[in-house]
């Protein structure tokens, strides 16, 4: 799934390509991409104003068009943003056409992401404060945050990393990276965490992040950039999808298991597993 790196990674290529264009149409070829608002409509709300600005918050792209108008796109678990696709490219379910006469394309295999729209600012902050935490490479990720945020919670840590209502932009990927880095189980309970290594983790998350973004986000599936080049974090994972491979610490082989309901890796050499109490 594109997380931070992989949407901040696309915003940057595509912000400069697009802003001040006016957008000339909006061609919605499948109605479930902006359920439960028609094509007609969202395209009727759109075309012809200028786009302003290509932003980004936790793992939504904005779009925002002249007068306060917000589209914001979601790529789920495969979609991306291509700019002037290949006229054979597949599982094209959206495109936008700039007055300069190039063509973006949203490219989702699975169907999962979703275009939705806001009307004026204060519609936008409502949907994104309803759904979305701190971002964690901004100014208030801090410890203490996090920290306040673990607090008597049985829940996996893993579980809260990936928890958008808490941190948001995190997925998979740089949660089982960022808790290798912080020698941290997956499994672990937030509430029982010290601040010590709280603020491990925080770092861990914010370095694992930064890594990803350097690389150009990971191209597991289909990500790609608007270009059609891959990211390359892949050949620079930690643990992530190494099952099996020596720990880069310790030599122990990477371990796979299900914590959150994802597939999760760890050295459990490293990040102990935290032993399970049994009632009397």
């Amino acid at each position: 799934m594109p997380e931070l790196p992989e949407v901040e990674t696309i915003r940057r290529r595509l912000a400069p390509l697009v802003a001040g264009r006016r957008l000339r149409t909006l061609e919605v070829l499948d109605a479930k991409w902006c359920q439960p608002l028609h094509p007609d409509e969202l395209a009727a709300a759109l075309q012809g104003r200028v786009v302003e600005r290509l932003e980004r918050r936790g793992k939504y792209l904005i779009w925002e068009a002249h007068d306060e108008v917000y589209l914001l796109m979601h790529l789920r678990m495969t979609g991306t943003v291509l700019y002037d696709a290949a006229p054979d490219t597949r599982y094209v379910r959206v495109r936008l056409a700039l007055d300069d006469g190039h063509v973006l394309s949203f490219c989702d295999p699975r169907r999962f992401g979703t275009g939705e729209l806001a009307l004026g600012e204060p519609a936008l902050e409502a949907f994104l404060d309803a759904r979305l935490g701190v971002e964690p490479l901004g100014p208030d990720f801090t410890t203490e945050h996090l920290y306040l945020q673990t607090r008597k919670r049985r829940t996996p840590i893993k579980a809260l990393l990936l928890d958008q209502r808490r941190v948001a932009g995190v997925g998979n990927i740089y949660a089982n990276e960022a808790l290798f880095r912080a020698r941290i189980h997956p499994l672990r309970s937030a509430g029982a965490l010290k601040r010590g290594q709280v603020a491990a983790l925080r770092d861990a998350v914010v370095a694992s992040l930064q890594a990803g973004l350097g690389a150009g986000g990971a191209s597991i599936d289909d990500f790609r950039h608007p270009d059609g080049v891959k990211g390359a974090f892949q050949d620079e994972f930690l643990v992530h999808a190494r099952e099996g491979e020596p720990c880069s610490v310790c030599g122990t082989p990477v371990r796979k298991f299900v914590a959150a309901g994802r597939g999760t890796y760890a050295c459990e050499s490293c990040q102990t597993r935290p032993r399970v109490r049994r009632r009397r």
